[in-house]
This record gives structure tokens, sequence and C-alpha cells, in this order.
């Protein structure tokens, strides 16, 4: 060999070297990169849920809860009663239950209940406001009421309103309906008029599956329904705002509406007024005990809570209800100031 091809040689073979490493360091950095951004899949986490979330879990959550994990959003919403009913009923194991009722998670503790949930942990709040379809023929009454320039009872009150409302034996707000008619009863002096507006408390005419009750209004089969605040900003729907005493969304007035009941005529248990509030729990059907927790972690989380306000959903401070020892480590953080 030439000297001048063993001087070349010479400088060729390091630098086919030095590329090689460079070339692998570069993959191995891409995958590193690659790996941290998109968490690998660690399996699904059932989560019954208020079917007055179904959009925020649907569209907002599910996707956000996903990509930040790994784990896998399988949701379902319904009534919180009912969805109480179908754990009870072994008909449901959910790893998550989100309940738009404190009480409701009463139906699944104690011995005699089934031991399902031991405790539970505020998750935010909202309130009861009148959506109404823009394209009714009462629309400008709604709207005149949504000003202030017309008593929004004296609508409602008005022959031919459509009104649509959940059935108060499988939903917290079917039950928040009565009591908030009562509620108004004594803050405008509208004596009967519950009775005037609502009829039966089963009024066949009225009452709908929760989640199926903004697609009745958008289609045109009601002219109005009684929904949570985060559901009318949800849908897009306009809707008339009540005052805190009658809503049953501010805190501050829990003592107000502590003085009204209603009682369910076939369980016979007594619903007294409260703030409403959703609460989040891990329920001992829970076979995704990580992602559970992940979950309620997620919710509880700056992003989490983000998206709740971002579409309705009013903050409320983390308060545990039930047994503090068997709440999971992870989670401990959450209860410290309960």
């Amino acid at each position: 060999m030439s000297q001048t091809a063993k001087r070349f040689s010479h400088f060729l073979f390091p630098s086919i070297i030095s590329l090689f490493v460079l070339v692998l360091v570069s993959a191995c950095g891409s995958t590193t990169t690659t790996t941290s951004a998109t968490p690998a899949a660690k399996g699904n986490v059932s989560v019954l849920y208020a079917g007055s979330l179904v959009s925020i879990m649907e569209h907002q959550i599910s996707p956000a809860f996903d990509k930040a994990t790994g784990y896998t959003f399988q949701g379902e919403g319904k009534g919180s009663i009912a969805l109480a009913n179908e754990i009870t009923g072994h008909l449901r194991t959910p790893d998550i239950f989100i309940s738009a009722d404190p009480k409701v998670n009463g139906l699944l503790m104690g011995a005699a209940n089934g031991n399902y949930v031991s405790w539970y942990l505020t998750l935010a709040r909202t309130e009861l406001v009148i959506g109404y379809n823009p394209n009714s023929k009462f629309a400008a009454d709604f709207q005149a009421a949504a000003s202030g320039s017309k008593p929004w009872y004296q609508v409602l009150e008005e022959p031919g309103v459509r009104l649509g409302r959940t059935d108060p034996e499988l939903d917290p707000k079917g039950v928040s309906t009565i009591l908030m008619f009562d509620l108004a009863q004594t803050y405008y002096n509208q004596p009967g008029l519950e009775q005037k507006i609502l009829g039966a408390d089963e009024n066949a005419s009225q009452v709908f599956p929760e989640e199926t009750l903004v697609a009745r209004l958008g289609a045109g089969q009601l002219d109005a329904g009684i929904f949570y605040l985060n559901e009318a900003k949800a849908a897009h729907l306009p809707y008339i705002t009540l005052p805190d005493q009658v809503n049953q969304g501010n805190p501050a007035y829990a003592s107000t509406y502590a003085t009204v009941h209603w009682t369910d005529p076939k369980t016979k248990k007594v619903h007294t007024g409260a703030p409403i509030l959703y609460t989040i729990t891990i329920p001992s059907t829970s076979k995704n005990q990580a992602g559970a927790i992940a979950f309620v972690k997620f919710m509880l989380s700056s992003q989490g809570q983000s998206i709740l306000q971002t579409d309705g959903v009013l903050s409320t401070p983390v308060k545990l209800t039930g047994e503090a020892s068997v709440v999971p480590q992870q989670l401990q953080q959450y209860i410290q100031s309960s």
C-alpha cells in the first residue's frame, strides 16, 4: 500500500467509527425522548361517573388522562343512584365511582350495603341552572328571564312550555330540582310553585334519563330543562342563572338548603337539601388499583381541575369522608388537611 493510501486509511477509519457512534447515540436519545413523551400502555381504568359529566369526561378528561398516564379511560355516565344500584346489583365492577351527591356513597358504605365504599373525597361543586332551547317559541321569554326583566318561574308557568328534568329516584339532580322549587317558593314568596310547575314528583311528561336530557332539548323535544351549570356550558346551551339561595351551589348557604326535604316514596329515605358536590372514590370492586389511584391523582391535579373549571365545574376544598386509614398511601397527601 502506498504512503498516500495509508494516510487516507488512517484518516478515514476513525471518522467512520465516530460517525457510527454519533448515529448510535442519536438513535438512543431519540428513543428515550419518545418513551418519556408517550407513557407505555398500563391497562384500562373503568370509571362510573355522574351522567352530568358525560361531555367533560369523554371529550376532555379521557384523552388528557390517557396521554398523561399511559392508562386507558373507559367510562360510563348515568344517574348516580342508578350507578350505585348497578354496583350493588353486581352489574358493574368499576375502578372509580364519581357521584353528583355525597349521600349516594352511603348506599355503598357499611356491611349492610356490601362495604363497596369506605371513603370518598370531594372533587368539585356545581349549581342548578335553567337551560333553554334558543329556537323554542318561548325563547324570547326565556331571554327576558335570563336578563332579569321577567321572573323565570313565570315563564315556566306559561301554558305549553315543555320542561325536562331527571328522575329523583335515580338521579341526585332530580332530587335537587324538587328541592330547588321548594327553596324558590320561600325565596320568591310563591306558595304552591313546585306543584304548579312540576306537578307530580314522577311526572312522566317531564322526567327523562339524565344522559338524554341535553339531546332532547337540542332536538326541540323540550323548551327548557333543569341542568347543572357545567352541563349547560358543555352543550353550549343558553341558560338562566338562579340566586345562590335557590341554586344549591354555594356552600355558604348550606343552612338555607337544609330547610327543605324530599322523601323517596319507594325507599322512604328523606333527602335534605345541601350544596351540590361531586365526589370520587375507589370502590372495593377495583381490579386496577394502580390505575384507579392514578386517575384520582389526575382529577385532583392542577391539570384535571383546570379541565373541570374550564367547562363550568367549580372548585371546592378536598375533604375526606370515611376511613382515612384505608385511603391509599399515594392519596394521603390530599387528606392531610381534610
